[in-house]
């Protein structure tokens, strides 16, 4: 039933409810964490990468984690495709 109205983020099931808003809901919470430490020495940044499947195999390099300059770099939580505009954004302006 909800095929009709998952389409638009405008658009109301006779529910009342808005599919769209609740499947991002939904990915958010399923992403892995991201924190930023800042001592006085310098900055620690932690990643949590979600493993899906054990069959799968894990690359050594995190995805999560970008350099933008030689002296920013962040850390990314939540939905991987809006973070990646960010991060090209970012280092476009850094």
């Amino acid at each position: 039933m909800s095929q009709k109205y998952d389409n638009c983020t405008t658009i109301f099931s006779p529910e009342g409810r808005l599919y769209q808003v609740e499947y991002a809901m939904e990915a958010i919470g399923n992403a892995g964490s991201a924190i930023g430490i800042l001592s006085k020495d310098g900055v620690v940044l932690v990643g949590e990468k979600i493993v899906t499947s054990k069959l799968l195999q894990t690359s050594t390099l995190s995805e999560k984690m970008y350099k933008i300059d030689d002296h920013v770099a962040c850390a990314v939580a939540g939905i991987m495709s809006d973070a990646n505009i960010l991060i090209n954004t970012a280092m476009v302006q850094a």
